[in-house]
């Protein structure tokens, strides 16, 4: 058979780890997202989430392979000169919908956090059912697989091998989804980290996004975030949250021996 070449396995073995690297943001949603849903349920929100959301991501990777010149074609412009120019066709919008869409989401999760009183009630004052859990999961696992496919479309057109990669992602998502997800149950502190690393990825996709539309914002050219920036960012962010978790550790050991030696 023609797909069992050389050239074929290696452009797999490239796109398993491109869809690894491109879905921890994905796999760090959906296990922040299940949080919100009742706490029976936030398994099978899980599975169901990301099975729904395979299913569609193959669809769509055929839809686009398909369609590609009208992903791509201009819909609209706009020239209002200093103030806001570009060319927005259906891929960047769902950029830009997308990552302004998490911006609010992570700004708005944060905001929650510091003003509970309570964090055990987070999940019971969500207000959100199963289902609508599962339809956001589904919907932004779609925002984030533009990116996933349109790079993956860079690499290899053969629509098997893309398809299997997909599948492999979207297996190690359902396998790790459960695993992520209890360790933040088990260490809150890091829920605030996960929606600040969210918070990055909506900037992530505008960035992406207003590049794409060749978007200029009061005469200023809106451009792209490297990978590499985002990854070293995301390590900046994690190694401050491990010192600073370390140095609170300390100086809470440091009080209580001051207070043990303390005369009664």
């Amino acid at each position: 058979m023609d797909l069992l070449t050389f050239e074929n396995g290696a452009n797999l073995l490239v796109l398993i780890f491109l869809q690894a690297v491109l879905g921890f943001d994905n796999l760090l949603y959906i296990s922040i997202e299940s949080q919100r849903a009742p706490a029976a349920a936030q398994a099978s929100v899980r599975r169901w989430g990301i099975l729904i959301a395979l299913a569609l991501r193959v669809i769509l990777l055929f839809a686009i392979m398909q369609l590609l010149e009208r992903f791509t074609a201009p819909w609209f412009e706009v020239h209002w000169q200093g103030v806001l120019e570009g060319s927005f066709n259906f891929t960047t919008l769902v950029f830009l919908a997308g990552g302004g869409f998490l911006m609010w989401t992570a700004v708005k999760e944060i905001s929650h956090l510091l003003a509970l009183e309570d964090l055990h009630h987070t999940k019971d004052e969500s207000g959100k059912s199963a289902a609508q859990v599962v339809a956001m999961i589904v919907l932004m696992n779609l925002i984030f697989s533009f990116d996933s496919i349109l790079s993956a479309l860079a690499i290899t057109e053969v629509f098997v091998v893309l398809a299997i990669a997909i599948a492999i992602s979207g297996i190690a998502m359902l396998v790790l989804s459960d695993t992520v997800a209890a360790f933040i149950e088990r260490n809150r502190k890091y829920e605030v980290l996960g929606l600040f690393i969210l918070l990055i990825v909506g900037v992530v996709l505008l960035g992406e996004g207003g590049h794409a539309a060749h978007l200029k914002l009061f005469g200023f050219a809106v451009e792209p975030m490297a990978k590499t920036t985002f990854y070293f960012a995301i390590f900046v962010l994690v190694l401050v949250d491990i010192i600073q978790s370390g140095y609170q550790n300390k100086l809470a050991r440091q009080r209580k021996r001051e207070q043990q030696a303390a005369p009664a």
